[in-house]
């Protein structure tokens, strides 16, 4: 069978590659709000897409998705306000996260690439990875653990064709034109292009109040303006993030081999 998804392989061909010294690729995502147009699973969707076409170059397998995250922010993912997300606590994040690095090193694995794709992760992927380095130093086993955001691989050019006005920024693009373009072209059947709403961009203060209470969030939980997306702009997203990151995903594995 030609797969890169490990979860569709049976046991000894998913113990040859790991022996062949394959990295693996864990993808990260969230179960969030994306307005009114796009899936709830948006997140996990990219970070699972991204993670198997970089996969497919470097010869590496594909682990099945996490598709819970940390607590979505107003200002980055439009807060816990919203009916449908569904957040786990960071403990919980890093636990699992955890757990499931210490059964890829008891697996004997040697690379694996943690693919994010839910802006507020981050540093809970980053608590799990340190702690299993701490563990693998002490156990003596050796397992490298790359922790990637799929949207730092975008080109600067990238965003100067497909924003003529200035770029918002990441965590503004929420449910916007990028992550609308990027789904158009994945799954163009998953996006409700007639719901795509027309509202500008979100203004926040510079502090959050905690409870949250989605104040200053756009009634649609999308936080920047998503009409002008395209197939033809997610194509040019997907494409040059995957290329650049199977580059430096490359050069940076052979440096530890």
């Amino acid at each position: 069978m030609n797969t890169v998804n490990a979860e569709m392989m049976s046991w000894p061909e998913y113990e040859a590659r790991i022996k062949s010294g394959a990295p693996v690729f864990l993808p990260v995502g969230a179960h969030e709000q994306h307005g009114p147009h796009l899936p709830i699973a948006t997140d996990a969707i990219f970070a699972q897409e991204i993670a198997e076409r970089v996969a497919q170059t470097l010869g590496g397998l594909v682990l099945p998705v996490v598709r819970y995250g940390y607590k979505s922010q107003a200002r980055s993912g439009g807060g816990q306000t919203f009916s449908g997300t569904i957040s786990v606590d960071g403990a919980t994040l890093t636990g699992l996260v955890l757990d499931i690095l210490r059964e890829l090193a008891r697996h004997g694995a040697s690379q694996c690439i943690v693919v994010n794709g839910h802006f507020e992760n981050q540093w809970f992927l980053t608590e799990a990875i340190e702690l299993a380095q701490r563990e693998f130093a002490l156990s003596q086993r050796a397992m490298t653990v790359i922790r990637t955001e799929y949207w730092d691989f975008t080109p600067q050019q990238v965003y100067d064709e497909i924003f003529p006005e200035d770029f918002p920024g990441v965590d503004l693009e929420h449910a916007a034109l990028i992550e609308t373009s990027m789904m158009l072209y994945l799954h163009p059947q998953w996006v409700r292009q007639e719901l795509i709403p027309d509202d500008p961009l979100a203004c926040f203060p510079d502090y959050d109040t905690y409870p949250q209470s989605g104040a200053c969030v756009p009634q649609s939980g999308v936080l920047a303006p998503a009409g002008r997306a395209s197939m033809e702009k997610g194509q040019l997203l997907v494409e040059s993030i995957c290329g650049n990151m199977s580059r430096e995903l490359s050069a940076a594995l052979k440096q530890v081999v």
